[in-house]
């Protein structure tokens, strides 16, 4: 038997549901945080449009359906003007935003091609100030985003969103 040394689960701008209880209590147990989903499915990866047409999974998840996805995508576009501000991508600042979350945190980047993979690890090089995170966090306040990550049943069997 050896105890918990890791949990992966999702973490991002857009999926902050481990924040009040998860994430404390991971520290409190010294227990680190492998963070899946930075980049929100693609929502975050500014490279999303409302007119794209979505074959897979995505097209029944409510943040990616309707009036939801509007709203949404005039998040990642208040964050695309603090990105642009920081001569960075829409990516590299949502990356980045889990990289400053602390040492006990990895986000665990996920891409389709080698070009949006070198984009996502572009965050490495971002030194984020206090005042770039307030902005980020203000372009994307963690109850703006519209819709939930499932539906509702499926939302059932998450823990993390209770």
């Amino acid at each position: 038997m050896h105890p918990i040394s890791d949990l992966q689960i999702e973490y991002s701008l857009i999926s902050r549901g481990i924040e009040p209880e998860i994430l404390p209590a991971a520290r409190e147990l010294g227990v680190g945080v492998t963070a899946y989903g930075v980049l929100s499915r693609g929502l975050l990866s500014g490279h999303w449009s409302a007119d794209r047409d979505v074959r897979d999974f995505r097209a029944h998840l409510p943040r990616f359906t309707g009036d939801n996805l509007a709203a949404n995508l005039r998040l990642v576009e208040a964050l695309r003007a603090v990105a642009a501000d920081r001569d960075a991508t829409v990516a590299q600042v949502a990356v980045g935003w889990v990289l400053s979350r602390g040492a006990d945190v990895v986000p665990l980047v996920g891409a389709r091609t080698r070009t949006r993979l070198d984009e996502s690890l572009g965050a490495f090089d971002l030194d984020l100030t206090p005042a770039d995170l307030d902005a980020i966090e203000a372009a994307v306040p963690a109850d703006a985003v519209a819709g939930t990550r499932y539906d509702a049943m499926q939302m059932s069997f998450l823990d993390s969103e209770k």
